[in-house]
């Protein structure tokens, strides 16, 4: 009998059409005889199943089901395709974890923990895993912009602790520069992250549960035009993605090796796409993503393409990883 899959996007981020993009691709490339696929948009206003013909059937969040011509549909899982709050963050996923449904993504500890790129750092750092200099800051704490400067030094990233896709991100070239720039972050998060600018190239790694094992997939070296790999950069064209990345062998193995580590250290299952750049051959760690883009034109699906992974064999994957959890 056919499992019925919710593929939830949307979300009440800055994302929210970027997962509609994502999860409308996931819908259109799983196999309708082997799973009963349903989109659900989980938005602010409204959690709704939207058929073909673009109608919708509200969610009774009592047990995330609901009702189409009077008949009654139960989830046996749910394949997550929400770029940052609720699905990225962990906050939806532990709403299943109560009900009793199963997800394609890592437990929500795990996803929230991520999602705090300074709380991922933290840990990462303590198991020797090399990363930028970094500043935390709060809303309405006091912006001291000299001792800014004498830790990390300039040119300096500033960016929103929890949030995805650039949104928020400058490169901040002068001291004048900083408060504009923590004034846009604060606009995506009430807690921002400065970081030191590491200089080298950048290298984007996707690593999953993959057939029962942790697979890392080919590497993508980033080419920006524009001062660093941003929102124009990543979805406007502004940018070279190459795949296999122009390293050698022994860089290759290197970074291999530490994505693996990350990916185990932070207790992680599901999809992954984690960022390093290189300086001077050795790997330092930037942030994470736990629910990277799923388009055609997305790393993952770049980085699968590559190894000989369609985009369906991806999804089955995840569905039926999500599925056999105990």
């Amino acid at each position: 009998m056919r499992k019925n899959i919710a593929i939830i996007m949307g979300g009440y981020s800055s994302e929210v059409d970027i997962s509609l993009k994502s999860g409308t691709i996931v819908y259109q490339n799983i196999s309708k005889e082997l799973y009963n696929t349903y989109k659900v948009h989980i938005l602010r206003n409204k959690w709704v199943l939207v058929n073909e013909n673009d109608e919708e059937f509200p969610i009774n969040k009592h047990d995330f089901s609901t009702e189409i011509n009077g008949m009654k549909i139960n989830f046996d899982g749910v394949f997550n395709a929400i770029h940052g709050h609720p699905g990225e963050d962990g906050t939806i996923l532990a709403y299943f974890d109560l009900i009793g449904l199963k997800h394609t993504s890592a437990p929500f500890y795990q996803m929230a923990l991520t999602f705090n790129k300074r709380d991922t750092l933290s840990i990462v750092k303590q198991s020797g895993i090399k990363t930028a200099t970094s500043y935390y800051l709060d809303k309405n704490e006091f912006i001291n912009v000299e001792k800014i400067i004498e830790k990390v030094g300039l040119p300096c990233f500033v960016k929103p602790n929890n949030a995805g896709s650039s949104f928020g991100i400058s490169k901040v070239k002068t001291s004048k520069e900083i408060i504009p720039a923590i004034e846009k972050a604060f606009k995506e998060d009430s807690q921002i992250l400065i970081e030191e600018f590491l200089d080298g190239p950048e290298i984007t790694i996707g690593v999953l549960n993959y057939k029962n094992e942790v697979k890392v997939l080919p590497m993508t070296e980033i080419v920006t035009y524009n001062d660093f790999f941003d929102y124009e950069a990543k979805y406007l064209g502004k940018s070279e993605e190459i795949t296999p990345a122009r390293i050698s062998d022994k860089i290759h193995k290197k970074l291999e090796k530490t994505a693996k580590k990350v990916y185990k250290i932070l207790n992680l299952s599901g999809f992954s796409r984690a960022e390093y750049i290189l300086v001077n051959n050795e790997p330092h760690f930037l942030e994470i993503n736990m629910v990277p883009g799923l388009t055609n034109e997305s790393l993952i699906p770049q980085q699968a393409a590559e190894a000989g992974i369609n985009l369906q064999e991806l999804f089955h994957n995840a569905i039926e990883m999500a599925l056999n959890k105990q």
